[in-house]
Formats: structure tokens, sequence, C-alpha cells
């Protein structure tokens, strides 16, 4: 599955992004839109990582081939205090990194954290996995990775 976006050039669209985050004071590179997220790492120019719990990603979907370091856990969303370190096992500090979530707020945070220990491109993926809750307090249908019909499966 290929989707177009605006800007046919990647790197191009990651620039605008990175311009945008440093006019706002972000820590991290930025924040991309799922199907920018999709385009990059479906192109092989970017890793995506999950940073939801596992129950999460089994029983509400994750992205293929994406890799999974867990931001935080349990109900009372302790902060994996290893994250970092596991984060730059897996990928490395110079990496294109696209961090995931549930909505977009958690991966804010990791993609922060990242940020100031020396990740230099690391960006969150806006809207996260699921989007934003709508007026029946459901999730899935306002925005995130599954509205825009993107692969994904659930164990």
């Amino acid at each position: 599955m290929t989707l177009a976006i605006e800007t046919p050039n990647l790197e191009e669209a990651l620039e605008k992004v990175r311009s945008v985050a440093l006019a706002t004071g972000l820590a991290y590179a930025g924040g991309v839109h799922p199907k920018l997220a999709w385009a990059l790492f479906e192109a092989g120019q970017a890793v995506l990582v999950d940073v939801r719990t596992p129950e999460e990603r089994k029983f509400v979907g994750h992205v293929p081939g994406s890799l999974h370091v867990v931001w935080a856990s349990g109900t009372a969303m302790t902060r994996n205090p290893r994250f970092v370190r596991e984060l730059e096992a897996k990928t490395g500090k110079e990496s294109v990194v696209l961090l995931l979530c549930r909505s977009g707020k958690r991966s804010d945070l990791a993609a922060d954290a990242a940020a100031k220990a020396g990740f230099t491109r690391i960006f969150n993926v806006l809207e996260g996995f699921e989007g934003e809750i709508d007026e029946q307090q459901h999730r899935g249908g306002l925005g995130g990775w599954r509205s825009y019909d993107l692969p994904w499966v659930q164990d």
C-alpha cells in the first residue's frame, strides 16, 4: 500500500516538520502526521517505535514491523526508567525515529526525553494510533493511525 503525501520528497517533508518544531521551541525534531509516518516507514527512511504497553499492542493492535519500547506501564502508568537506553539499543541515536502511542501524548513525552538524551532525529506521530476521544467516549474515529486506514494488525 503506497500513500501519496503532499510533499513527494520525504526528506523535504521532514525538514518542514523540523522548521515548525524549531519555531515552536520543541526539544525534539517535531510532530509528523500518521500518513507521513507511514510513508517514511514504508520507504525504509525511518524506524517506527510503539511506546504503548504490551497490552495495548496486543488487544488494540499495532503496526506490522514496528519496534516496541514501553514508555510507561501499569495502572499508574509508571514511567520506564530504562526507556532511553532501550530505545537507543533498538534504534541508535542518529536514526530517524518515529514514536507512536495511543493519542500522541505519551509519545510526545517520550520524544522530549529522547531528545534531551541526545537523539537528534526523533519525531512524535501526531494523533497516535487511536486518535482523540469522541462524544461517545470512544477512540478510533477522530484521527489516529487506524482512522486513516494505514496498515495495522491485531493479535
